[in-house]
């Protein structure tokens, strides 16, 4: 039977991030628009958002790899059931 636990925990953590990257998102944009050239800033703050978006994923992607690497040389099974 499968923990429960873990799957409560994984899904909370994913909503408070997701909820709280929305708002730093939303102010950051918010921001943006108080500055006279709107449409300038706008493009700035959205592509500083797409930037931190993609390294974030990639970092994300590294870490992974960079995890199971380590968890192969110490030896441990990771092999999916």
């Amino acid at each position: 039977m499968m923990d429960w636990v873990p799957v409560v925990l994984v899904v909370f953590k994913l909503l408070v991030l997701g909820t709280g990257m929305f708002y730093a998102i939303k102010w950051h944009y918010d921001q943006g628009k108080k500055d006279k050239d709107k449409k300038k800033e706008m493009r700035a703050v959205l592509r500083a958002g797409g930037k931190a978006a993609v390294v974030f994923g990639v970092t994300l992607v590294g870490l992974g790899f960079v995890t199971f690497f380590f968890g192969n040389m110490l030896g441990l099974d990771l092999t999916f059931p």
